[in-house]
């Protein structure tokens, strides 16, 4: 079994040394062959020279794309290189290489298309849960994918996800640039894919800062909820 992680990177100089070095240390841990690809989304920081510097495995794209540009380009990747499996796991060092195995436990035993990384179902081990506001904001994402696909899940804007094959096909083609994660759950749920929750561990992030403002997350929500609404089954975005 092959299995790709997919590690987008803006301006992670600071962490994506010691997230790489976790994955490299975990590899020893499986029965299964497990490599990384590093998307440098145009960073304007140090992060290409650290890569560079370390011979870590990446793409440098010559221009920021966003987070769904970046994690785009990994599923084109691990599509054209035949990968059975693709893992998102951010660059910022949020999320615990341990949790791997539980993340695609379903995927292997045939009983999941797609798995999201979640640190509210019940059984998580994370004992970080994020701030008040960004709860509440993601409880109301969750309450709109309910309302558009009948299906609840928790922790929606996670980005610690794992797909099969033929998810890993349909998102080289189709993957929204702006707000993926949300979108992404949405959309799978609405074509009848498994989708399902996996309790993980994330940590609370201590490099670097979040791109993230409070007028920004007003705009965020007011579009994400849109986009979601509009959500049609195609989704050709």
């Amino acid at each position: 079994m092959k299995v790709l992680m997919i590690i987008p990177a803006y301006n992670e100089e600071a962490s994506i040394l010691k997230t790489t070095e976790s994955i490299k240390s975990f590899q020893k841990e499986v029965p299964f062959e497990l490599d990384y690809l590093v998307i440098n989304d145009g960073s304007t920081d140090n992060t290409k020279k650290v890569l560079v510097e370390n011979q870590i495995p990446a793409v440098h794209l010559i221009k920021n794309l966003g987070i769904g540009g970046a994690v785009q380009t990994g599923y084109l990747y691990a599509y054209y290189n035949d990968y059975d499996i693709a893992i998102q796991f951010d660059g910022d060092g949020q999320h615990d290489i341990k949790s791997v195995t539980a993340l695609i436990n379903p995927i292997v035993k045939n009983q999941a298309d797609f798995t999201v990384g979640s640190r509210f179902v019940e059984g998580s081990p994370s004992e970080f849960k994020t701030s008040f506001s960004r709860r509440l904001g993601i409880n109301l994402i969750s309450g709109f994918i309910r309302l558009k696909t009948g299906k609840k899940l928790l922790d929606v804007t996670s980005g610690y996800r794992a797909a099969n094959r033929e998810i890993i096909e349909y998102f080289a083609t189709h993957y929204p640039r702006k707000y993926p994660e949300p979108e992404t759950n949405a959309l799978l749920i609405k074509q009848n894919k498994r989708v399902k929750e996996v309790g993980v561990n994330m940590f609370e992030r201590l490099e670097g800062k979040s791109s993230i403002t409070p007028i920004k997350s007003i705009r965020y929500m007011v579009e994400v909820l849109t986009s979601i609404i509009l959500l049609s089954s195609g989704g050709k975005n």
